[in-house]
């Protein structure tokens, strides 16, 4: 599980950005501010510790009672988009409810980041688009209309039935998928941005939680 520190954010496209050296680096944009914190939860009181985040604002019309009662209670306007991030204690007792988190008090340039988000539905595709497969080249004997099919499904007798987890025609995409190690290129507390090298998943304006690496040395900003 990550218990790295991390932000909520929307994704606001893809640009380039040139280094020192001159090289280009493909980025993509990330707004991941302003986030307010509206709770914490404590080991002793709760079993485990977390810290409960807000992003963006949604309108007081829109919220519920017990939604608008737990805003209140925290003292920050209602949040469009609330993520609980497991972290350790000593992570969450540095931040006080009601605070707002800038993307350098939780990232460093350089650091390595992993981006969850949930990628672009596609509706029901074919086996070519979902799977990559390569499609039949067949045209004699008869056939039509087959260059796009999948091919055999299983056995006649034995075991007389279509095996499970078969790549077939199906939907695609509107799934959950986390990119790990991608490299943080700069950090913009100005703007609430941050500039993540290469792609991130979902279409532009979807919800994203941006938190430091687990598999690569450098995925939790240094003291």
């Amino acid at each position: 599980m990550n218990q790295h520190p991390g932000l909520i954010g929307k994704k606001l496209g893809n640009t380039q950005i040139f280094e020192s050296d001159g090289n280009v680096t493909r980025v993509t944009v990330i707004e991941v501010g302003p986030c307010v914190v509206l709770g914490r939860r404590t080991l002793e009181k709760d079993g485990y510790s977390a810290l409960i985040l807000g992003f963006g604002e949604k309108k007081t019309k829109q919220v519920t009672k017990p939604e608008a009662g737990y805003f209140a209670k925290a003292g920050v306007k209602p949040s469009q988009v609330v993520r609980e991030l497991r972290l350790s204690a000593e992570e969450v007792a540095k931040f006080e409810q009601g605070a707002t988190i800038k993307p350098s008090d939780v990232f460093a340039e350089g650091q390595f980041v992993d981006v969850t988000g949930t990628t672009r539905g596609r509706g029901f595709t074919g086996v070519m688009r979902r799977w990559n497969f390569r499609g039949s080249s067949t045209k004699t004997h008869g056939t039509h209309e087959y260059q796009r099919h999948g091919g055999s499904i299983g056995t006649n007798m034995t075991p007389g039935r279509t095996l499970p987890n078969l790549k077939m025609p199906g939907q695609y995409g509107s799934e959950r998928v986390t990119i790990q190690n991608q490299k943080v290129a700069r950090i913009m507390d100005d703007q609430w941005v941050l500039l993540v090298a290469g792609a991130i998943p979902g279409p532009k304006g979807s919800i994203v939680v941006v938190r430091g690496a687990t598999k690569k040395r450098g995925g939790k900003k240094a003291a």
